[in-house]
């Protein structure tokens, strides 16, 4: 009997947990996010461990450009599953925003860090693709003297290439655009377009046909040939 009464107590605060878990995320799935955020904060008060919940405060602190608190969840989920290559990616990826938010000073400070992140996340899951897309727009986005190199970024770009063709290709042909190499990079554009065919390949190209190599015509007739 005691045993009985023991558990009609505990069930329904498991259940009540749950249910605001769960409301949580609905909202954040709805992309409530300042709904969604205190709901998760009291669903971690009871149960600090939850790794899912850490990681939405994450995501939503993520959203809501609050990188400090992006990057003290993130860590947290680092520490709580140090085998998890997203965790990495996804810390690397909020350390990443701040040093760009900061000084020149304190962003070179930090960028060391954030590559380590996702070259670790790479090092966990050697199939991880968002983070070889993140180091190649690092590699591009220093400067040469303080690590930035079209090698290293082509080289993620290759690896890309074996382990998906269309984002090798849109690397490729992302880099080629980068360095004003808009005929190279319409070639790149195509073979990923060839394969994906879908609206991320058609705006690369779209956009390239227009903003850079100032070909509008060209821009709507393959708009209209990809609509067809």
């Amino acid at each position: 009997m005691r045993l009985f009464f023991i558990i009609l107590f505990v069930m329904p605060i498991e259940i009540y947990c749950q249910s605001n878990f769960e409301k949580g995320e609905k909202l954040f799935t709805q992309e409530k996010y300042t709904l969604a955020k205190p709901i998760f904060i009291d669903f971690l008060r009871e149960n600090p461990n939850h790794l899912k919940t850490i990681e939405y405060l994450g995501d939503i602190a993520g959203h809501l450009k609050d990188w400090d608190n992006a990057i003290l969840y993130y860590n947290k989920l680092k520490q709580g599953n140090p085998k998890e290559a997203n965790y990495y990616y996804k810390y690397g990826g909020a350390l990443g925003m701040k040093a760009k938010d900061s000084n020149k000073f304190k962003a070179l400070g930090m960028i060391g860090e954030v590559k380590e992140s996702f070259e670790k996340a790479i090092e966990l899951n050697p199939r991880h693709i968002e983070a070889r897309w993140a180091l190649i727009e690092i590699y591009l986005q220093l400067p040469g003297i303080v690590g930035g190199s079209e090698k290293k970024a082509s080289s993620y770009a290759n690896q890309l290439l074996k382990l998906s063709q269309v984002d090798g290709f849109l690397a490729k042909g992302y880099i080629d655009e980068y360095f004003d190499r808009y005929n190279s990079a319409e070639t790149n554009y195509l073979k990923a377009h060839a394969i994906g065919n879908s609206n991320t390949t058609f705006q690369k190209l779209f956009n390239l046909y227009k903003n850079k190599m100032n070909k509008p015509q060209k821009a709507e007739e393959f708009k209209n040939q990809f609509i067809k």
